[in-house]
């Protein structure tokens, strides 16, 4: 046995070889709990004992030698007599991080992003489709954001009631908190919901492309955020393009202009906010949560709101005396308020799980599609000019996603709407 012993050492690593003096010597006559090796040069003809081509050690998970155990046949690690404690926990746990599992769970995690990314996508532009509608039947953007704001407050009640998600436990003191966040949540989408109104969808969002203008507006001013030249240099492009496209749009209001301007001025202020507190952990709030809770105080917000500047308007006799066919119009509200609270939902959980510029990139993309999709539907006649300036504006914003790489990191995500 200690010839068979000093075979397979040979063919150790120093650093097992030094465990193995550091360790204590095995006893001249070893005993059912010592390890025994298998020397064997090929699986198809045995070799001498002595013989160092073909020693190996049966292996168990992380590399200690194994002995056949009892009547059942199974296989127990136990400890090696060459290999010191420290030495083999290293090895367990290089084993364990660098097995397949990991690059398993980075394939899971990139199609989960994937699906997110995309339910994200078209649920945007359901949204806005069945948005419009109904605001070109009912222009009473109050109302309908409450409407929006109520949607979401019956899905979250019932997410808490079934346990879908723990219901969050906050004190006075982080209501209070947390009402800044939800008011400006509300006139976000008040604003958005003017804008739509009162323009085509696909001019709303080139107007929205100016978000980074706001944002890095919004740091300097509060953060004392100085951005690169290249990142100026990308709002060029961008305002340039907005200018280019409102300068030729077809449905150019000033109120649906300012409007949309002022939801970029509020978004991003809930942003650098909501970040904030995500990121605080005396108030441990999840995304889901968060978002869930600034839903319902805002409705809260908009309801008398919505009563003291508009009224009550969606009412089935205001409706029928305006010529709505009221069926039609509850199922498109009902499935706009449904598609706003679940796209919201989508992009605050993506927003905790990417990073600032990855959720740039992917909001660039989603103002494309919903633009495009906008025209196809509506049939919104776009000029050369116009369409140039939307080009160029939406170009702006992935160069400035680009640019925003080669910053460090400030620790601010991004939301939208």
């Amino acid at each position: 046995m200690q010839s068979m012993a000093a075979s397979c050492s040979s063919v150790s690593s120093s650093r097992t070889w030094a465990a193995a003096r550091r360790s204590p010597a095995p006893p001249s006559r070893p005993s059912s709990r010592h390890v025994a090796f298998l020397c064997s040069q090929s699986s198809s003809s045995s070799s001498s004992p002595s013989s160092s081509h073909g020693c190996r050690w049966p292996v168990a998970g992380a590399g200690a030698p194994v002995l056949p155990l009892d009547i059942r046949g199974g296989l127990r690690p136990l400890p090696s007599p060459l290999l010191a404690p420290g030495v083999a926990a290293v090895r367990t746990r290089a084993a364990a991080a660098t097995g397949k599992p990991e690059g398993a769970g980075r394939i899971s995690r990139t199609l989960q992003l994937g699906t997110m990314i995309l339910v994200w996508y078209l649920l945007n532009i359901y949204f806005n489709i069945y948005n419009k509608l109904v605001l070109k039947a009912i222009p009473f953007p109050y109302t309908i954001t409450t409407f929006h704001f109520a949607s979401g407050s019956f899905f979250i009640t019932l997410m808490w009631l079934l346990n879908l998600h723990p219901k969050p436990r906050l004190s006075l003191k982080q209501y209070a908190k947390l009402l800044p966040l939800a008011l400006i949540h509300m006139l976000g989408n008040v604003f958005t919901n003017m804008s739509l109104g009162k323009v085509a969808v696909s001019f709303t969002h080139t107007i929205k492309a100016m978000e980074p203008f706001f944002s890095v507006l919004l740091s300097a001013l509060f953060l004392g955020a100085t951005p690169s030249l290249l990142v100026l240099g990308s709002l060029v492009p961008i305002v340039g393009g907005v200018v280019l496209a409102s300068m030729t749009e077809v449905s150019f209001n000033w109120i649906g202009f300012w409007s949309a301007m002022a939801s970029n001025l509020t978004n991003q202020s809930r942003n650098v906010y909501s970040k904030k507190i995500l990121a605080d952990k005396e108030d441990s709030l999840d995304d889901i949560n968060l978002f869930s809770i600034i839903t319902v105080m805002a409705f809260l917000l908009s309801a008398p709101l919505m009563l003291s500047v508009e009224g009550i308007k969606f009412s089935p006799s205001y409706l029928q005396n305006a010529g709505v066919n009221v069926k039609e119009l509850s199922v498109r509200a009902a499935l706009a308020g449904t598609c706003f609270y679940f796209y919201q939902q989508v992009s605050y959980s993506l927003l905790a799980r990417v990073s600032p510029v990855t959720h740039s990139v992917a909001n660039s993309l989603k103002r494309v599609v919903v633009i495009v999709s906008s025209v196809l539907f509506f049939r919104t006649p776009i000029s050369p000019i116009n369409a140039l300036g939307t080009g160029v504006a939406l170009a702006g914003v992935f160069l400035y996603s680009q640019f925003k790489k080669l910053k460090p990191k400030t620790g601010c995500m991004k939301t939208t709407t």
